[in-house]
Parts: C-alpha cells; sequence; structure tokens
C-alpha cells in the first residue's frame, strides 16, 4: 500500500510540471507507445533521458542524438568487430554515403539494446529493455528504495561496509558482462545508477565485443580500474586489488565463468632477456635483409 502511495504521489509530482513533447517523441506519442512525457532527467553525451508514461506506469525514453551532435571519442574504436548483416549496408557505411550514416546511426543504437538483451539474460543489473524504434529506446525506470528516480553513484555517500560489498557486487557483473563477451568500454561511477539493492551499470551503446574488438583488454582495464578507484575512496583496501588482470588472464585462458572464485591478486611473469642472442637474431635479420637486396639487385642487372 505505501509503496503504491509513492508511486501515485511521484506521477501528480510530474504532472504538475508537464512539459512540451519533444519532437523524436511525438511518433511515439502519436502511435500510442507513449501515453505522456513526463520529465526531461539527463542530457548525456549520446543521448537525451526522458520519465514517459506507457500504459500507466512510468519508464525512460532514452533519445539518441545524431553522430554530428554526439560528443563520444574515438567512436571508430567501439565500432570495431562490430557485424554488421547486410554487405549492401556494410559498403555503405564504408563509403560515408547518407545512407551508410544512417546504417551505422541504427548499428550504434543496436548495439545497446542487443547488449542490454544479452546481460539482462546473463544475470547482470541493467535497466530492463523493452522496444527500440526511430532512434527512441524504452526501457526500465530505475528508482531508489524510496521510489524515486536512481541517483548516479557518482552522487552516492557510502560507508566503508556498503563500498566493499557494492565493489564485490560490480566485480561480479564486470565477470559476468566478460561471460557474455561484452567489455562495456566506458564504465565509471558516472554510468552505474544506485537502486534499492545496489549498483545498475547503464549506457551501453558504446559496448564492445569482447573477442573481436582489438582495443577490448585496454578498455575492459579501464573500466575495472575506474571503479576500483570510485568505490576504493571509500574502502582503501580496494585500491589494493588487482583485478582487471586477474579476470582478464583467466578470460584469455578460457577458465572464466560467472561464478569463477577470484582473490583480486595478479602477478606478471617477468623474463630475463638475453641482450647477446637478441642482438645476434637482429644482426642475422639484417644480414638476411641485404642477402636478399643483393640477390635483387644481381636479377635486375642480368
Amino acid at each position: 500500500m505505501a509503496q503504491a502511495l509513492r508511486a501515485f504521489l511521484y506521477l501528480d509530482s510530474f504532472k504538475a510540471t508537464r512539459m512540451k513533447i519533444p519532437n523524436r517523441l511525438q511518433p511515439l506519442v502519436d502511435d500510442g507507445l507513449v501515453d505522456e512525457v513526463l520529465q526531461r532527467l539527463r542530457s548525456g553525451k549520446e543521448a537525451d533521458v526522458y520519465t514517459v508514461l506507457t500504459g500507466g506506469k512510468i519508464q525512460c525514453a532514452k533519445v539518441y542524438k545524431d553522430a554530428t551532435q554526439r560528443s563520444f571519442k574515438q567512436a571508430v574504436h567501439y565500432q570495431e568487430g562490430r557485424k554488421v548483416r547486410n554487405s549492401r549496408n556494410s559498403r555503405a557505411m564504408q563509403k560515408g554515403s547518407k545512407f551508410g550514416r544512417k546504417q551505422q546511426e541504427e548499428t550504434w543504437q543496436s548495439a545497446e539494446v542487443d547488449a542490454l538483451f544479452r546481460l539482462a539474460n546473463a544475470g547482470v543489473r541493467v535497466p530492463q529493455p523493452y522496444i527500440c524504434i526511430d532512434g527512441v529506446l524504452l526501457m526500465e525506470l530505475v528508482t531508489d528504495a524510496e521510489g524515486l528516480v536512481a541517483p548516479r553513484l557518482s552522487d552516492v555517500f557510502l560507508s566503508e561496509e556498503n563500498a566493499m560489498k557494492d565493489f564485490d557486487t560490480m566485480i561480479r557483473n564486470i565477470v559476468r558482462m566478460l561471460c557474455a563477451g561484452i567489455v562495456h568500454g566506458d564504465l565509471s561511477e558516472f554510468n552505474v545508477l544506485q537502486d534499492a539493492n545496489g549498483p545498475v551499470i547503464i549506457d551501453l551503446p558504446q559496448a564492445v565485443d569482447a573477442a573481436a574488438n582489438n582495443h577490448a583488454e585496454s578498455m575492459f582495464e579501464r573500466d575495472v580500474n575506474n571503479i576500483t578507484a570510485y568505490y576504493g575512496q571509500y574502502a582503501p583496501q580496494i585500491l589494493q586489488t588487482r583485478y582487471a588482470k586477474e579476470i582478464w588472464q583467466l578470460y584469455e585462458d578460457g577458465k572464466l565463468t560467472p561464478e569463477t572464485p577470484l582473490t583480486g591478486l595478479f602477478v606478471e611473469e617477468l623474463h630475463e632477456v638475453d641482450m647477446n642472442s637478441l642482438m645476434d637474431e637482429i644482426i642475422a635479420a639484417e644480414d638476411e635483409f641485404y642477402d636478399r637486396q643483393r640477390a635483387a639487385k644481381e636479377r635486375d642487372e642480368e
């Protein structure tokens, strides 16, 4: 009863500040997919996020920005390894035609939808996606214990105990993501919400295929290090962990599962370099190169 009352008051507060319907959301209102646009929650580097009413339930509508408006840096690194189903579409994207740019935008947007469904099925706590149409993604509104919009992790103060608990939850979610073949690519306290039960990972249009992207390892390490640094400010012992390298090594060795025990420790193997042998190999390679050059010159002179 208390939850129903909070939801009613929450919805009533939105209606008190009814806003003009944005152009990109108007077609969804016209088609009956959205009953009412309630409020803009935030404007990000790749999308604007609104709360909307659909079938009497408050949800999120993520309206993606066009590439010309998007400020996400080095997008080409994130698109590496993404599969394009149609060869015609792939050629158009490479040529940069108007049609190709449209296809590239659709690929960028569908990447988040695909990632959300895959991660939700893998047991990762992400907003539940519903539908993506015309550059608008409808998904679950993540709320806190009071039924209000969940804050970003960057706006939350944690006790040492809760920081340790939530850090363990995040590491386990990151492991589940990697087991599902996905690296977030931009994970930090700004892309995590804190709901009634803990952290919820959001913003995945830049998610990359762990096996197909050459930058996946460095992105993964940066993601884990960002999360470690955030929670480490509340629980300094976290800063001593080396989960990024431990997890990635297990993944590369084919030993990583969602339940693999982790230690947070990692010792890199150090190999002594035999400089004499190395120089001998370099000299031998140079001699071989010059021998081939002389042989080619002699053939040309014959």
